[in-house]
């Protein structure tokens, strides 16, 4: 099925990358917010054109994507299937299982609407950090009712192969089960250890390193929005900090125990950071298969203009792909260290170009 005129509502992160995406494939993009200024934002992008229910455009819309927190999913539906927006429908909320039930007890059609939710995202919010690549290579989830038509089905697949995500089908349930494992509770963890710095002295925060800023990077974004999202996943979400909770408890323990002289509890704060790097292992790799062993090579780089151009110019003249990159600075110093993941037998040529072109490796 092709989509050539696709109605986004509401001009968020996702509703305006998801319509960046879309105007890339020559796609005509409506957008629709509460939010004047949201639409115009997107407008100036990119994203597409305003629209208004009173002046629809004579070709019809194809597909309307809805892109409101997850508690407003149905009620949005049903007023725009009132005004007969769209021939089909969709929406990019990030909980499943309660707007598809909302969305039966208000009576909407659910033979033209198939639920889906993209797994990506930034800790930035709204139109101005919408990327038209947010979703390459991203798994991309469906969940469609039993009731849900054939070309509601077609329309969703064709809007998730233009923004280059890959489709997975999925109860409604069980998405919501899985992302309150990989997504929600995660959230909640980090911001409960960012919210240990905010009383916490000057001293330990100059002291901070790459570490505390990894785990906490996600607690940086919209509490509202995240509000929202938490509440239409409660159940959940509670039941995985349960058990985050319960793991922590047990290493506040046994800390405790090996605090007082009890050596045996060393074994018991083992358990959990082994069976965390069974955890951390069974993550996917960048293109969904098992996650691959990278050498990292560790290149002392300058704080000024064009130097990760440089450091990236080197490893194209040698022929050496860079698998992922990782930032830290030094603290009070114009520098710091880039880390370029690389495949094991590459290391060695690039960090003979790198020595031979004058950087230094620490």
């Amino acid at each position: 099925m092709e989509l050539r005129t696709v109605l986004v509502v509401g001009t968020g992160l996702i509703g305006t990358s998801t319509a960046l995406a879309l105007r890339r494939h020559g796609v005509r993009v409506l957008l629709a917010d509460r939010d004047a200024g949201a639409v115009r934002l997107a407008r100036e992008l990119g994203a597409g054109e305003e629209w208004t229910p009173e002046a629809p455009p004579e070709e019809g819309v194809d597909l309307a994507v809805i892109a409101v927190p997850p508690a407003f999913v149905a009620s949005e539906l049903l007023e725009l299937q009132r005004h007969d927006a769209a021939r089909c429908y969709t929406d990019v909320a990030s909980v499943k299982a309660e707007p598809i039930h909302r969305a039966r007890q208000l009576g909407c059609d659910l033979a033209s609407y198939v639920a889906s939710h993209p797994l990506a995202g930034r800790e930035r919010s709204g139109p101005g950090a919408a990327r038209e690549d947010l979703f390459l290579g991203r798994p991309w989830a469906l969940c469609p009712t039993e009731e849900a038509g054939p070309e509601a089905r077609a329309a969703v697949l064709r809007l998730v192969e233009l923004c280059g995500a890959n489709p997975v089908e999925v109860d409604a349930a069980e998405h919501d089960r899985a992302v309150a494992v990989v997504s929600h509770a995660p959230h909640v963890t980090a911001s409960a250890v960012a919210a240990r710095l905010a009383d916490t002295t000057d001293v330990a925060l100059g002291l901070a390193g790459q570490g505390v800023r990894d785990v906490t990077r996600i607690a940086g974004s919209d509490p509202g929005l995240w509000l929202g999202i938490l509440s239409g996943n409660a159940a959940p979400v509670a039941e995985v900090l349960e058990a985050v909770a319960r793991d922590l408890n047990e290493a506040a323990g046994a800390l405790r125990a090996l605090a007082g002289g009890d050596g045996a509890a060393m074994q018991d704060i083992t358990q959990l950071l082994k069976r965390g790097v069974v955890g951390h292992d069974r993550i996917p790799g960048k293109h969904g298969g098992p996650a691959s062993a990278y050498a990292v090579v560790q290149v002392v780089i300058g704080d000024r203009p064009g130097q990760l151009a440089r450091l990236f110019q080197v490893c194209d003249e040698v022929g050496v792909n860079v698998e992922d990159v990782r930032l830290e600075h030094a603290p009070g110093l114009p520098l710091g260290i880039a880390e370029l993941s690389v495949q094991p037998d590459a290391a060695v040529s690039l960090v003979e170009a790198l020595r031979d072109r004058g950087w230094q490796l620490p």
